[in-house]
């Protein structure tokens, strides 16, 4: 707790007795009994003069940008003064407690680093249960600084000791609910801010005045005694770790390549199902067409058929005769590539036969009659 500035009235009384003593004694070994009333104006007019003096130097005080003022009027609250200047009443009727408000208070937890600790008190502040039945050595750091100076200076006894008896029981209660493996790991981040939360849960309930500002976690590891057993478990996990990574880095160098492949066949059977349906539609209504013009001349398209087929059959042969029983001799031997001749062939025979259809109906038509 901060010191008043001035002194109390009884401490104020006390030195204007002295004072006067003092005076007393020196005038009455320098003057005669002749001149007591003299010796006494002169007494009170030095005892006015110092009253006045002390009344303005007690009566002024400054208040630092880093600090705030708590003025008491009779030993009660009157108020809080910010930085600058003020005046107060003298005689010590006003004191001034000026609280340091800006300043950031640091407590360590399981090791000092300005000063030894003995191992027991150290044991007794960072060897921890947690939640499987396992234990960790847990160090950390907290800093506060005084939120509310009238709080601080009248609802607040031994604020260290508060404030580092409550964080402790916060920390092990945080560290109860998480296995040693999280808290010796991944979860020190989640651990120093649940439990900055809750000690300032803890120390509004106090209503001392405290902000928390920060809760952070230092040296996180298992006893001594155990510390070779989880340096082996720390290496064994960082092997495994190392192996799931490189098969990560091949699974995310397979996989891309896999994937093209297989949409790139997927888009080509998509493709090769499209043509297929196209052209399955074209050749219905191509065959739709062909019945329609059947429909209309049956002789007509039966021939049509007939060549087509043939003109494209024989295209494919590099090779071939063609022989008619009907005609004396062979027919000339026309090359398969040459479609267009093979094909005024063909349509030449046809008409040919034509013609002698045509010539042997007439005459069985003229015979009849």
């Amino acid at each position: 707790m901060s010191e008043p500035t001035g002194k109390s009235f009884e401490q104020i009384m006390q030195d204007l007795n002295k004072m006067m003593g003092n005076l007393g004694k020196k005038s009455s070994g320098g003057t005669s009994s002749s001149e007591p009333e003299s010796n006494n104006r002169l007494q009170m007019m030095l005892l006015i003069l110092c009253v006045g003096v002390y009344a303005g130097i007690s009566s002024f005080y400054k208040v630092e940008p880093s600090q705030q003022g708590v003025i008491t009027r009779f030993g009660a609250y009157y108020g809080v003064a910010e930085e600058g200047p003020h005046f107060i009443l003298p005689f010590g009727i006003d004191q001034v407690y000026k609280i340091e408000v800006t300043r950031i208070h640091e407590l360590q937890f399981g090791f000092r680093a300005e000063s030894t600790l003995s191992d027991d008190r150290a044991r007794q502040e960072s060897l921890m249960l947690t939640g499987d039945l396992n234990v960790a050595k847990v160090e950390w750091i907290l800093q506060y600084k005084i939120h509310d100076a009238r709080k601080f200076l009248f609802n607040a006894l031994n604020v260290e000791k508060n404030i580092r008896d409550s964080s402790i029981a916060v920390m092990r209660r945080v560290v109860g609910d998480k296995l040693v493996s999280d808290v010796l790991t991944t979860d020190r981040v989640s651990i120093a801010q649940r439990a900055k939360t809750l000690t300032q849960e803890t120390i509004d309930h106090y209503d001392m005045g405290i902000l928390i500002t920060k809760v952070s976690l230092q040296n996180v590891t298992p006893p001594d005694k155990v510390q070779p057993a989880f340096n082996e478990i720390n290496i064994a996990k960082q092997e495994k770790e190392q192996l799931i990574n490189q098969a990560l880095g091949h699974y995310n160098k397979i996989m891309p390549e896999a994937q093209g492949k297989a949409d790139r066949v997927l888009s080509e059977a998509e493709a090769y199902a499209v043509d297929v349906v196209n052209r399955s539609k074209g050749d219905a209504e191509k065959f739709r067409q062909m019945l329609v013009a059947y429909h209309k001349s049956p002789s007509l398209t039966r021939k049509r058929m007939y060549l087509e087929t043939m003109s494209e059959v024989m295209s494919r042969m590099e090779h071939f005769t063609i022989v008619d029983a009907k005609i004396k001799g062979i027919l000339p031997v026309w090359s398969g590539s040459d479609s267009a001749t093979t094909a005024a062939a063909a349509k030449a025979a046809t008409m040919e036969k034509d013609g002698e259809d045509k010539a042997a109906s007439s005459a069985t038509i003229s015979s009849s009659k």
